[in-house]
């Protein structure tokens, strides 16, 4: 944790210094955190906490952004050391007092296939999960903290196969995403978030990435892959 915690405070205090830095990413499953080790109260007290110090320290005009955790309900609405669902996750990281430690909460938003507009009628099953709406994510999020810190979303994005063919299975879902709803939805969204209040920041998830695989980040990518941008 120090050797990261320094680092983070050597990189605000570099001459041309970012606008912000978000602390961790993902800490909520074990792709991105030590299985047997994940918990909100660890994140806040030995990461977060110590990080916005040092950050603070080195420039006080770097903005800090609690790590995003990754939509998932695969762990029964809780949190366990193996893995937490992320409502479970950012309402701990509230309860161990991240907002004293943060500007603005991270949050990602990458498996709608459905409109942000709507708040019901998602197709898969489980379609009454949160993470399964804009709104439902920004609410759970937003809610935690009582209204007190907006949200920056640092991964918002709609993937859409078209163009590259079949989807790897963990991603099948979004298989009949067409890139005509990808650019729709993310104005939508983005005139949603801008209007609501609760969104201080938002970045496209993504830009241009050619990555095609078992992470199908090109799917994502607004520039497709015949260099068109709808």
């Amino acid at each position: 944790y120090s050797e990261y915690v320094g680092f983070l405070g050597r990189v605000a205090a570099l001459p041309d210094p970012p606008d912000a830095i978000e602390v961790w990413n993902e800490q909520n499953i074990d792709r991105e955190w030590p299985n047997g080790q994940i918990s909100p109260q660890t994140y806040v007290q030995s990461m977060l906490a110590p990080a916005y110090q040092t950050i603070k320290g080195a420039n006080p005009n770097v903005m800090v952004i609690s790590g995003a955790p990754a939509p998932t309900g695969a762990f029964g609405g809780g949190c366990s050391a193996s893995g937490c669902d992320d409502a479970a996750y950012v309402n701990g990281m509230a309860a161990a007092g991240a907002a004293n430690s943060m500007d603005c909460i991270g949050i990602h938003y990458n498996e709608g296939i459905i409109s942000p507009t709507q708040t019901s009628g998602d197709p898969r099953g489980n379609s009454s999960h949160y993470t399964r709406y804009f709104w439902g994510m920004v609410n759970a999020y937003y809610n935690a903290f009582g209204g007190s810190r907006q949200l920056c979303f640092t991964e918002l994005g709609y993937l859409s196969p078209e163009g590259y063919g079949g989807l790897p299975g963990g991603f099948s879902w979004a298989g009949n995403v067409t890139v005509g709803q990808q650019a729709q939805w993310l104005a939508e969204a983005t005139s949603l978030a801008a209007s609501s209040g609760k969104v201080r920041m938002l970045i496209v998830w993504n830009v241009d990435s050619t990555t095609w695989g078992n992470d199908p980040q090109a799917g994502y990518a607004i520039i497709r892959k015949d260099g068109s941008c709808p």
